[in-house]
């Protein structure tokens, strides 16, 4: 096959080609991660000498990786760009951890010199320094695990230094440490029946009846659309979620994105409760009054839950909502107890994922068969359904004792 010739005759090299539009050589390539890139110049022989410059780095780059001294960043950035088939929401969610606990600082020790000794201190110096839950820290892990893993896989290190790590951190700072606890019922009650009662916090009834009602995730209750309500059946279709995270080629802004649930298991109907069911229909019913919902992200609309703005809710401003109600409640709450000389009932700081945890622990209350439990939540493994659950028991064992003793009364 006859080589390409440029302009003068010339023959190009394999991946090298000159533009007609403009005469300038053009040298394309796939880089490491797959991606296709290009070089450019105005002179042949300047194009040539770009190109031994990058084959050289390419080849720099692998000698240091494969002689164990390259950095703990190289390997993760090796490793996130092989995660092509994570969501976006996941994807953004791992490198933002990286990017703010790890590369700084224990992301540029040399992996061939990491211990598991110097991933445990690391762990304990973000719990105890840092001050980050053990929630958080578990993703972090979930990140830095694979990653070495990678680098045993490619034979650059012989075993991977934070196996164990985990476990060891849980068995000395106790299994339900960082563990969401639930409200209980009577701070559940206080914060909705504040609501209900408040004339500026009462628009938002709708929203917390629901994630109190079903157990919805906020990223699956913000994305909830008529079209997956049925007044009539009753019935709640959870088939979709909404994330609100930085855009990939402009981190510094944020955006709205349709994705699947969390898990496969996150696909599930779920029955409406009365309580429910009167609020999305009082909900329809304002609606129809006052207009739905007209914003469009990823082609769908009709969007349930809107601000004053008529845009979805952000996550993050729902937290932020629940912050205020129970500073207010909590403010009120304690001059009313006061002056009826009683003890206060205060609400507790909690998220947005707290509510999933409560509603979760009042279905364990109220439910024996954990596998009804499980589907209804969409919870991907029974071990996180059966965990809450222990917990709801082991509250209850001194009530049911008690019930159990009266009930028999032969003692």
């Amino acid at each position: 096959m006859a080589a390409r010739k440029d302009s003068k005759g010339r023959a190009l090299r394999k991946g090298e080609f000159q533009r007609k539009s403009d005469g300038k050589y053009v040298y394309g390539y796939v880089d490491p991660y797959g991606i296709r890139r290009y070089i450019y110049s105005k002179e042949l022989k300047k194009l040539r000498e770009r190109e031994d410059e990058l084959i050289k780095k390419q080849l720099d780059g692998l000698d240091v990786y494969v002689a164990g001294n390259a950095d703990l960043n190289y390997v993760f950035d090796r490793y996130i760009s092989t995660k092509s088939e994570l969501r976006k929401s996941t994807y953004t969610n791992y490198t933002y951890m990286y990017d703010h606990f790890v590369r700084d600082g224990f992301g540029k020790k040399k992996v061939g010199a990491i211990k598991y000794s110097d991933v445990l201190y690391f762990y304990y110096d973000l719990l105890n320094i840092r001050g980050i839950q053990i929630n958080t820290l578990e993703t972090i892990h979930t990140v830095l695990h694979p990653t070495f893993q990678l680098a045993v896989r490619d034979d650059i290190i012989r075993n991977n230094p934070s196996d164990g790590v985990m476990a060891e951190i849980k068995k000395k700072s106790g299994k339900n440490k960082g563990v969401r606890h639930a409200l209980t019922l009577e701070q559940q009650r206080a914060f909705m029946n504040y609501m209900a009662e408040s004339p500026v916090f009462c628009t938002w009834i709708p929203l917390f009846t629901v994630l109190l009602g079903t157990g919805c995730r906020i990223g699956e209750a913000v994305g909830l659309r008529w079209q997956d309500v049925n007044l009539d059946t009753r019935m709640i279709d959870i088939n979709h979620a909404m994330t609100y995270y930085p855009r990939r080629e402009d981190t510094y802004k944020c955006e709205f994105k349709v994705s699947l649930p969390k898990t496969d298991a996150g696909m599930r109907t779920i029955p409406m409760m009365e309580p429910v069911y009167e609020a999305l229909k009082a909900e329809y019913e304002r609606q129809q009054e006052e207009g739905f919902c007209t914003t469009e992200v990823d082609g769908m609309t009709g969007f349930i839950f809107t601000n004053r703005f008529d845009m979805i809710h952000n996550p993050a401003a729902v937290n932020r909502a629940i912050t205020r109600i129970r500073e207010a409640y909590n403010a009120e709450e304690i001059v009313k107890a006061r002056k009826e000389k009683r003890e206060p009932v205060i609400i507790p700081h909690f998220s947005c994922h707290h509510l999933r945890h409560t509603f979760c622990s009042r279905f364990c209350e109220n439910e024996t068969n954990v596998k009804v439990i499980q589907l209804v939540m969409g919870h991907a493994s029974i071990e996180t359904t059966m965990d809450i659950y222990a917990e709801v028991t082991d509250d209850k064992k001194k009530t049911a004792l008690e019930d159990l003793a009266r009930n028999l009364n032969v003692f």
